[in-house]
């Protein structure tokens, strides 16, 4: 069982350090002024749950090459990857995504399949009976289901994630684990955990659901619970609540005071006064998420996950758990649905012609393209590299976040992109439309697992400004001691650190970046992350400049944290991106992939660091520094002829696209997707055989006219072989099929759900 960090201390003397109880001058005056935020306890937890990891190096300025490149870059073991090719496969072929939306449910043959196949406990150790996978395999695993179907990835992906078994994991008694852990795994208890309310979404802090300490006639201690929850995945169909409530000792029956806290409870769903089985409708996707009650429900203090002395807690475990998970469950799904959406459009691109041409040639259609790609090779990037250190044992709360909202945020984009590419393919829903459900899924995406936009506003960089900062923590913690030696001397080195940063970045005003250590082999990468590490140093700046002149007014400034927040993410997600180049083996092929990928992280931050420029809430500082970022800009938009570059990637068979869209579900050639597929496959090999035929018009060995006329005469003339002519034949025919798109009579449309 994992033992929390003991909490900060809530009341006690003010002493400088030697005892004297009486507050040093220094430190008197910043409290007086109000020079700093005030941290409430919830908040202190989320600020001290989890680790930092190379949020760290970007907050400090001090990213190096030889240290990203030493970071794990994990692999599917080969025990994940026979789980992948077996019963992963297996799942996908079972159903289809048209199947469960029309008879509204996930069929019966498929929950008993992923019981017994144990997809419910992915990452519960073996000896628990469990499958013991990596985050990384369970994040791949995610992915590929997603690839199939939104609402049987959620179904495996829920009880993986933040929830029972991962808390009891973490945090459970010996007899807690012993009776628990192995029934999840096998599915014999389905879990849910019940945090949201109505009156507590993004502020979970402030959750009203009750439990009262009280004792029995035998002596024994219990909980007298009541609660109102929503939106909680599983909880229709669920035999074991986990349940975040406010616990209230009155008698101090447990030792302590009498409002102990947040705590976690696991609840059997058939104790008396449980109601479950409401479904909520989330976007029409279908998985069981709805409400649940609980009136007068009474469990032993024993249900507490962790036991009694683990009242109180609750609020710390969920940040703890969720400081690593966000970086798992979501982008994984996000990863996989982004993957296979790339895939459709690039070939329908490929397939699809107006103008008597591949509409994947248009320009317009190019940019789409690209950036589905693009933002696709950095999601993925991301999230295994985020898996890596999890599963080194770090639990990354800001780079989670990063991930859980970029991720999410890109997954949205790409469905949006797709349809847009797609026209009316993607807008006619029926057992042909590969493409409809994505941006239905995206939405849920972007508001489980913490709100994008609170994510964004308030923790990504509120939890990094503090938590990142090589001295701000410490600062924070001298204060909140009253040691003014300590405050001093890390104020100290923070004016130098400071000092220094501003330094370097005049200096690499006029070089482009540092020019010192090594970098990535290829020129214009090498160049692309010298100017990362030069976003890093401006972001520094740009960091002490906010405590420094807003000290506790930063809290309230969400339009400007907000951009601080981008800053932190396009440098990030630059930073993975040139991590997966250097794991792939550099291949050549995905050189415009990483280009581009690099080149918009740039730009997007730099128009962050341009916007906060232009809101910074102190006269004068904009004027100059704003003035420099514009002059010498981080990154530009992606050149017009590298975007074509990146969407041919995505319209041509090769390498290239299978790696970039690795990992999916591919279906068997009677399916649509199979068929588009192969339609794809035909029509590259046909395009081969047209550009013969109109060089050969071009140089007037034969006539012109329409392709189906005069590809006899080629034949004729030698042109082309017969064998070649089929295959043009083959592909037309098979380009006809797979445009078309599906039609009800009016007894089917109606039936349609």
């Amino acid at each position: 069982m994992e033992t929390l960090k003991p909490e900060t201390q809530k009341n006690g003397s003010r002493t400088n350090g030697n005892g004297n109880g009486r507050t040093p001058w220094l430190i008197g005056i910043i409290e007086s002024k109000g020079l700093l935020p005030k941290i409430s306890e919830t908040e202190r937890a989320a600020l001290e749950a989890g680790t930092v990891w190379i949020d760290a190096d970007i907050f400090s300025a001090r990213l190096d090459w030889d240290r990203l490149v030493a970071m794990p870059w994990p692999r599917l073991t080969e025990r994940e990857q026979a789980y992948m090719d077996g019963p992963t496969e297996a799942l996908c072929h079972m159903f289809n995504e048209w199947d469960i939306m029309q008879s509204r449910d996930i069929p019966k043959e498929v929950w008993d399949f992923l019981k017994i196949h144990g997809f419910f406990g992915l990452l519960i150790p073996q000896e628990h009976g469990g499958q013991g996978f990596s985050a990384h395999g369970a994040s791949t695993i995610f992915g590929k289901i997603a690839s199939r179907s939104f609402g049987v990835a959620g179904v495996v992906l829920v009880p993986n994630a933040l929830g029972p078994a991962e808390l009891l994991w973490h945090y459970g008694t010996d007899a807690q684990q012993k009776k628990y852990l192995r029934p999840l795994a096998t599915g014999q208890e389905v879990p849910c955990f019940a945090l949201t309310e109505p009156e507590a979404g993004s502020d979970a802090a402030s959750i009203q659901s009750e439990g009262v300490v009280f004792k029995k006639d035998d002596g024994t201690l219990w909980l007298r619970l009541n609660w109102r929850k929503r939106y909680i995945t599983l909880a229709p169909v669920a035999t074991l609540l986990g349940l975040a409530c406010r616990v209230k000792d009155p008698q101090r029956l447990l030792g302590g005071n009498t409002d102990p806290g947040i705590t976690c409870v696991l609840v059997p769903a058939n104790t008396p006064g449980v109601q479950t089985g409401r479904r909520h409708d989330p976007m029409g996707l279908v998985f069981p998420n709805g409400p649940t009650e609980g009136h007068n429900v009474e469990v032993p203090i024993d249900q507490v996950i962790g036991g009694a002395p683990y009242v109180g807690k609750g609020w710390r475990m969920l940040m703890d758990c969720l400081s690593a998970g966000r970086g798992v469950s979501l982008p994984g799904q996000a990863t996989g649905a982004s993957k296979q959406a790339a895939r459709i459009v690039g070939a329908y691109a490929g397939v699809r012609q107006q103008f008597g041409m591949s509409i994947g040639r248009f320009e317009g259609i190019e940019e789409p393209l690209a950036r589905i790609a693009s933002f696709t090779y950095m999601l993925d990037a991301a999230r295994t590299f985020t898996c890596g250190a999890v599963d080194e044992g770090a639990k990354p709360s800001v780079v989670s976040a990063i991930l859980k909202y970029v991720g999410t945020e890109m997954a949205r984009k790409v469905a949006q992109d797709t349809m847009d590419v797609m026209g009316g393919a993607a807008l006619c829903r029926g057992p042909h439309n590969l493409v409809s459900q994505g941006p239905s899924a995206a939405a849920i995406g972007i508001t489980v697992e913490g709100a994008n936009i609170l994510t964004r506003t308030l923790i990504m960089f509120g939890q990094g400004a503090i938590r990142c900062h090589p001295y701000a923590q410490k600062e924070l913690q001298s204060l909140g001691d009253h040691d003014s030696r300590a405050f001093l001397e890390a104020l100290q080195h923070h004016i130098t650190f400071f000092l220094g940063n501003i330094t370097k970045t005049l200096a690499y005003f006029f070089t482009g970046g540092p020019t010192n250590g090594s970098g990535p082999a290829h020129p214009a990468l090498n160049r692309a992350f010298r100017r990362v590490r030069w976003a890093s140093t401006q972001f520094a700046v740009l960091v002490d400049m906010a405590l420094i002149t807003l000290g506790s007014k930063l809290k309230q400034k969400g339009h400007l944290s907000g951009r601080y927040a981008d800053v932190l993410s396009w440098i990030f997600m630059g930073l993975a991106t040139l991590r997966r180049f250097e794991a792939d083996g550099s291949n050549k092929e995905d050189v415009p992939l990483v280009r581009w990928s690099v080149e918009y992280c740039l730009w997007q931050a730099q128009l962050a660091i341009e916007g906060i420029w232009d809101n910074f809430p102190v006269p004068a500082l904009p004027t100059f520094f704003g003035t420099m970022a514009r002059l010498n800009p981080l990154g530009h938009s992606p050149k017009d002829e590298l975007t074509s570059e990146v969407a041919r990637i995505l319209t041509t068979p090769g390498p290239a696209r299978d790696r970039l869209t690795g990992g999916l579900y591919h279906p068997t050639p009677d399916e649509p997707l199979g068929r588009l597929e192969e339609a794809f496959r035909l029509c590259a090999a046909a395009g081969v055989v047209e550009t013969k035929v109109r060089k050969a018009i071009k140089r007037r060995q034969m006539p012109g006219g329409r392709m189906e006329k005069i590809l006899e005469a080629g034949i004729a003339a030698n042109v082309i072989t017969a064998d070649e002519a089929m295959t043009w034949k083959k592909a037309q025919d098979a380009r006809r099929q797979v445009i078309e798109v599906d039609s009800f009579d009016l007894t089917e449309y109606l039936a349609n759900k």
